[in-house]
């Protein structure tokens, strides 16, 4: 049976923790962390199957955005790489129906916390109306 969209951005977060090597936030944080996985809502975030009927389930599309910290090109670009083999692998493991569409190029980004590499894995999950 499908996650319910009022529960399913904890259930993401659930299935990609790993305590010890990253952080999870199931919304975005206040300031983005080095060494996180921040799942946000994709656009467009809920696609009905159908126009009048609450029965068919619909997809909710989320993004998995994935921060290192911006060391040196090099080692956080390997670091990047094990990270999104990491996620993919959380993934894959779930008991949910998803659909993976894409995995962002790194790019580095200047945040609160300072420069940060960062990677975002698009998700289309099979969900419910309740």
């Amino acid at each position: 049976m499908p996650a319910a969209i009022t529960t399913l951005r904890s259930t993401l977060a659930t299935t990609l923790t790993n305590a010890g090597v990253w952080s999870v936030f199931s919304f975005p944080p206040p300031t983005l962390l080095a060494n996180s996985v921040v799942i946000t809502p994709g656009d467009p975030y809920i696609v009905p199957s159908n126009n009048d009927e609450i029965s068919v389930n619909p997809l909710a599309n989320f993004k998995v955005l994935i921060t290192k910290p911006a060391l040196d090109n090099q080692g956080n670009l390997a670091g990047m790489e094990d990270y999104i083999l990491a996620v993919v692998t959380k993934l894959a493991a779930a008991t949910y129906q998803m659909n993976i569409s894409s995995i962002s190029a790194p790019a580095m980004i200047a945040a609160a916390s300072g420069d940060l590499l960062v990677s975002e894995i698009t998700v289309s999950i099979l969900t419910s109306w309740s």
